[in-house]
């Protein structure tokens, strides 16, 4: 008997360690299920046993506002599958009180252009907009300061959506970092004109740079300067990085670098030319970087090839050995031709691979042969 007694404490305490707590203050947890919470889920379509796997607590607790959070979306214009999609990845938004969930709203139309995207916001980020009431102060002075830089409302909405967590802390820490990558910016040689639209791009690339910590960039920076980059060459290398100069470090850095120069055989210069033609040098492990020149080099591929066309590394093995077959398909030798027909994104092959159709399918003129006329 104690020991049911016991197992049934610990079950109950681990129920109320998985309850967000700012709910857990407002929200009473019972044994049995909130038979008003599931009979309101059934009538949306929720699939209930999908909740009762994954988040079963959220059927314990009381109040519950399944009806009203339906109701809210539908009036934003959200279908009767968007709202049980909604309610059953994220059932906890049943919890949120319909005042705090009108202040979220109204809230999020500050940069939203209109309540159909902030709907289909809230179908990919179900957290992000049912967020804690307590994180709306950060939020709105989070919004305010961004705003303040003058960048593009549907960027500050990408970043609340994306990475909520850069909206629930204090603007000075977000302060903080952007201030480190404007000064990145102008002592690299950037044009102060242009730094709004280099900062809204960065952020755009890499919603969650404004999360790392500023000294990660200055060592980053310190570290490529170290290897022999200009200041333009690290400009250059910044914008191309697409805002993941702040997800590096300098010891994988060093690894990879180390690499592909041994690999390749190049000089300190001729890498860094390489690097500024294809910077996803800096990020690929050894690991896939051995795989990837495997397999190009077992294709026949040259050395030297690959050297004219580093950015050919930034394609998967599968993605590689595909094209190969159909440009040989085509009678295309990726061996003696140019890789750039083998290079390139998905359209850019596409539109290679055709140009090969038609020069294979066009018939060949011959100027001296006679011409067929009437007899």
């Amino acid at each position: 008997m104690f020991h049911l007694i016991t197992t049934s404490l610990i079950v109950r305490c681990q129920r109320v360690a998985a309850l967000p707590f700012n709910l857990r203050i407002c929200s009473t947890l019972s044994s049995a299920e909130n038979q008003q919470t599931v009979q309101a889920l059934y009538e949306l379509s929720v699939d209930i046993q999908k909740v009762r796997k994954f988040k079963g607590w959220v059927l314990h607790q009381s109040p519950a506002y399944a009806k009203e959070v339906s109701d809210l979306l539908k009036d934003m214009g959200a279908s009767g599958s968007i709202i049980s999609h909604i309610l059953t990845v994220h059932p906890e938004s049943v919890l949120c009180h319909p005042e705090q969930l009108q202040a979220q709203k109204e809230l999020w139309m500050t940069v939203c252009p209109n309540q159909k995207e902030l709907v289909g916001i809230i179908e990919k980020f179900p957290t992000s907009f049912f967020a804690p009431s307590s994180h709306r102060d950060n939020q709105r002075q989070n919004i305010n300061y961004l705003r303040s830089l003058n960048l593009n409302k549907r960027l500050i909405t990408k970043l609340m959506a994306s990475a909520p967590q850069s909206f629930s802390r204090p603007t000075e820490e977000n302060k903080v970092m952007v201030c480190a990558l404007q000064h990145a910016y102008l002592d690299l040689g950037g044009d102060e004109a242009n730094m709004k639209i280099w900062l809204q791009k960065l952020l755009s690339q890499n919603p969650f740079a404004l999360l790392k910590p500023p000294e990660d960039l200055r060592q980053n920076l310190l570290f490529l300067r170290d290897r022999g980059f200009s200041s333009t060459e690290l400009l250059h290398l910044i914008s191309k990085l697409k805002g993941f100069i702040i997800e590096l470090n300098p010891d994988s850095m060093c690894q990879s670098l180390a690499y592909s120069q041994e690999t390749m055989g190049c000089s300190e210069a001729e890498l860094r030319d390489i690097i500024l033609n294809c910077p996803a040098l800096l990020y690929y492990p050894e690991a896939i970087l051995a795989e990837r020149f495997a397999v190009l080099l077992s294709a026949g591929i040259r050395m030297s090839q690959i050297m004219e066309t580093p950015t050919i590394l930034e394609l998967t093995t599968q993605i590689v050995n595909y094209r190969i077959q159909l440009l040989r398909g085509h009678g295309y030798d990726v061996r003696t031709g140019s890789l750039e027909f083998l290079n390139g994104t998905k359209k850019n092959f596409e539109m290679s691979y055709g140009k090969l159709q038609l020069r294979r399918e066009r018939p060949h003129f011959n100027p001296v042969a006679p011409l067929k006329g009437d007899d």
